[in-house]
This record gives structure tokens, sequence and C-alpha cells, in this order.
């Protein structure tokens, strides 16, 4: 009989692709197919250190694949520079974290994989290389560097800085007569009203993913407590209940009205059809996302003009808030019969010329550099102008692992579905905090 980790692996069934023939596996992003800007490198072999001309060969697993034509842009430059170095990229992001730990199991694990940051650095801090001495550590940004940081070392590489918020069509908010973007949950209820009536459907919802999910509680766990690391770990103490936190309680709220004024069948639309739903303007704002998502929007409407605000909890304008941080690790197995050479290219990544550029003009993310350029997108330039006058809230996603995340999405996945109660995913969902929360 197959066993459970082999059969996960073998339900894998994902194609290696080397540099130049990268492609996601796993992913219904739109993104894809899009090309990437190539930037002209100004290194030599001479740049990177010279440990090895023998041909190496890295591998890396990792859950991003909305970004496939950026690694593949950053791959062939750096063939360049080092040419008997090969890179072999995995990509998936449907059930990340348990493929991840079957390669584990079955003693497979890449040379370089993905994790969170915050609680997801413990839980593989024994597979994880120390970079704290590396010149990629000296080029972070005090932020990027701070979540990427247990007991004093640096266990991860941080892909970018993120931003979470409710995306919003400015065209379609004007249309409707929506002239101040709604911060309280009255606000929003006469928003909703304000676009039905014009035949607009208020909420893109991409609810057959269960990440989007952690990317929505979040902002209800930063207006719930000004800790929320420690609420957290309460909750995954089991000293807490949801009903002692009625912010909390908000959130099923929330889920609720956007499910409720969203499109219809919301557990059968994925991450690209909620894309579509969106940039097409079927749908007034999405659920769920981030910055990340800008790239895929302009693709199939180059034309949209985006706005980006925080989810309204209740009536305190306040409590509504963007967040921002350093949420995605990429971790350096200490164990890789290449640590050097994969050291080596995320060193050149992250400080040479090239690397620069990477993250803003290539990739079209925040860069984790310290006084590294914003990219020139919608959402990243909005963030700005907005923290000039409001504070951000914190990545709490971070606080809990990938495990717990992936199972408080099933378990609303259900509730959306209407297959348990409220009173039953609280219960279940508590339980898998207790259960799945922190490493043991």
């Amino acid at each position: 009989m197959v066993s459970n980790v082999k059969r996960a692996l073998l339900g894998f069934a994902c194609v290696v692709l080397t540099v130049g023939l990268l492609s996601g596996c796993g992913s219904n992003n739109s993104n894809e197919n899009q090309s990437s800007p190539s930037v002209a490198s100004s290194e030599t072999p001479n740049e990177v250190n010279q440990t090895s001309d023998k041909p190496a060969t890295i591998r890396m697993f990792i859950a991003s694949p909305e970004y496939t034509n950026a690694f593949n842009d950053s791959i062939k430059e750096y063939k360049k520079v080092k040419p008997n170095v090969t890179i072999e990229l995995q990509i998936t992001q449907a059930d990340y974290p348990t493929l991840l730990k079957a390669k584990i199991a079955a003693g497979d694990l890449p040379d370089v994989f993905q994790s969170t940051a915050g609680g997801e650095l413990k839980q593989y801090a024994e597979y994880s290389a120390d970079l704290s001495n590396e010149p990629l550590a000296a080029a972070l940004s005090d932020n990027a560097k701070k979540n990427m940081t247990l007991d004093d070392k640096v266990l991860g590489v941080p892909f970018k800085i993120n931003l979470f918020s409710l995306i919003y069509n400015k065209q379609l908010f004007a249309d409707a007569g929506i002239s101040e973007v709604p911060k309280t949950i009255d606000q929003l209820d006469d928003a909703i009203h304000k676009l039905e009536a014009k035949g607009i459907t208020p909420f893109a919802n991409g609810y057959k993913e269960w990440w989007v999910q952690k990317h929505i509680f979040q902002h209800f766990l930063d207006a719930e407590s000004d800790n929320p690391e420690q609420l957290v770990k309460d909750f995954i103490a089991g000293k807490t209940t949801f009903e002692e936190h009625p912010l909390l309680m908000k959130y099923f709220d929330f889920i609720e009205l956007s499910v409720a004024h969203g499109l219809p069948k919301t557990l059968e639309r994925d991450y690209g059809t909620q894309v579509a739903d969106f940039a097409t303007g079927k749908t007034a704002i999405m659920t769920g996302q981030g910055a990340w998502a800008e790239e895929g929007i302009l693709k199939i409407n180059p034309n949209i003009q985006l706005g980006i605000m925080g989810y309204p909890i209740n009536d305190d304008p306040s409590k509504s808030m963007i967040i921002t941080g350093a949420d995605v690790a990429f971790r350096i197995n200490k164990d890789s019969s290449v640590l050097q050479e994969t050291k080596d290219f995320f060193n050149w990544l992250y400080t040479s010329d090239y690397g620069k550029v990477w993250f803003p003009d290539v990739a079209k993310i925040i860069s984790p550099l310290e006084g590294g350029k914003m990219p020139g997108l919608q959402m990243p330039v909005a963030m700005g102008e907005l923290l000039q006058s409001e504070k951000a809230g914190e990545s709490s996603v971070i606080f809990s692992l990938d495990s717990f995340h992936q199972k408080f999405g099933e378990i609303m996945q259900k509730y959306i579905g209407k297959d348990i109660t409220k009173e039953q995913a609280i219960e279940e969902i508590q339980k898998a905090w207790i259960q799945l929360g922190e490493a043991k």
C-alpha cells in the first residue's frame, strides 16, 4: 500500500523545468504567461563568490505562481553570471504546506523552500541555514529582517514587503456615486446599496482558495487587539474564545456579507476567476487579496483605476486599516549539497545592480531591501500616500502556522457552503488553533 507521504508526492505531478522554460504548476493564475521585462546586468562572474566552477543544480520549491516570469528572468540573468549553475524551479500553490511536509518526511527537501515568516521560522528552523552573516542580510531593511529573525538568527530570505487590503474599482465607485471610501460598516452597507442600484455586483470573492481567508481574518485580529501576536498565542494555548472578542465575531459577518452580495457559486471561484470577475468590471470590490493581484488585473484591463482600503469592521473608522509587512520567506536548506552555491545566488540577487531593480521593475513588488525603489504600480503608490496620514496594521497572519491557516480556510469553506453552523465553525477553528497553530 502506498503511504500517505508517498501518495502526496505522487499526487504532485509538477514538471520540473529549468531556466527559460518555467511555468506555474497547480495554479490558475492569470499571470503565468505574461512576459517579464529584462534588466541588463552589470555583474561579471568575479562579483559572485567563486566557490567552484563545477556544474551545480539548485532545486527550488516555492508557492508563488504569480511571480513565475520574474523568477524565470532572474534565473536566466544568473546563468550569465554563473553558467555552471542550473536552477530547477517547482511552483505550486494548492496544498503547498502538505506537499512541503511530505517532501521533508520523504527525505527530499529541496535546496530552497518557502514558508511564512513568524511562527513558521520556528517550525522549519532545524532545516534552515543561518544567513545572519551573509551579504543579503546586511542589505535588508530592518522591517523585513525583523520578521525573518529567530533567536538572533536570520533564518529566512524575505521575498517582498506585502500589502493586504480590499481592492476597489475607482470608476465603478464613481459611477455609483460613492464619493467617500467606506471605513465603517454603515458606510460599506451604503456603498453596497449604491452599487447594486446601478446593477453592479459589489464583491469579487475567490473562496475556492483556502488561503484568502487568512488574509481577510488578520484585519479583524488587528482591529481586535493592539497586540495581535499575544492574542494568537492565547488562542493557541486555549486561554480565550471568539465570544470574548466581539470584533473577531465581525469577521463572520463580513464573510456572510461578501457572499450575499457577490457573484453566485462562490466556492467554485478561484483566484484566477476572482481576478477576471474584478478586472472585467463584473464586480467593484476584491476580497482576500493584496498588491500581488495588480499585475493580473492590469493584464486583463490595462486601463482600470485601482484603489485600496482597509476592511470596515464596525462604527470606528480607525479600525479599518491596510496591512503591510514581510510575511513570505525563502528558506535555504542547511543540509543542501549545494549550500554555498545557493547562498551565492541569493546574495547576488539581493546585492547586485540587477537585484536592486529586479524587485520593483521585474517582479514589481515592494522591495525588502533598505532604501529599495518602489514599483510603479497603482497599489504600492496608493499605499505610500495612505501611510502618510494613517497607520498600517500588523501582518498578524505570520503568528500562526500555515497548517492552521489551511485548516481554517477549509473550515470556512464548509461554513460558506452551509455544511456547518457558525457555532460549529468557531469550535473547529479554536480546536485547530490549539492543534496546529504553532510548532510543537
